[in-house]
């Protein structure tokens, strides 16, 4: 399973690293240390957090730095797999973004709840890029 640092986690709350670790020092959100002694919150836990702090709403605005207008990175809140096809769901900042998309295309990305991946809007349709 894939764990964020409080800085990684922040930005894909969409807050400062400051309120990212008041958060975890009030007992918000669960984290571990890893053998540097750094705290490392576990991507389940963030998917599950991001979606609670979604519904508060208001994050810090730090938009990448990408010629794509409608990229919204965020993380894996959900994946549910069909035969063929599959829907991911990714919770960015405030955004709560559904994708159908092919059961090999969320295998060969490595798609799981809890994992960093961006969305990219265009028209109609959502492209979801691992990062």
């Amino acid at each position: 399973m894939q764990s964020y640092t409080i800085g990684q986690a922040a930005r894909l709350l969409g807050v400062s690293p400051d309120t990212a670790r008041r958060w975890a020092d009030a007992g918000r959100v669960a984290t571990h240390r890893d053998k540097s002694g750094r705290r490392l919150i576990d991507g389940r836990d963030l998917a599950a957090f991001s979606i609670e702090v979604a519904g508060i709403g208001g994050g810090e605005e730090d938009a990448p730095y990408t010629s794509v207008r409608n990229a919204f990175p965020g993380i894996v809140t959900a994946v549910k797999l069909g035969d063929v096809a599959a829907q991911v769901e990714i919770q960015a900042g405030p955004h709560r973004l559904v994708s159908l998309l092919t059961r090999e295309a969320v295998e060969e990305l490595g798609l799981e709840v809890g994992v960093e991946a961006t969305a990219r809007v265009k028209s109609t349709s959502v492209h979801i890029d691992r990062t």
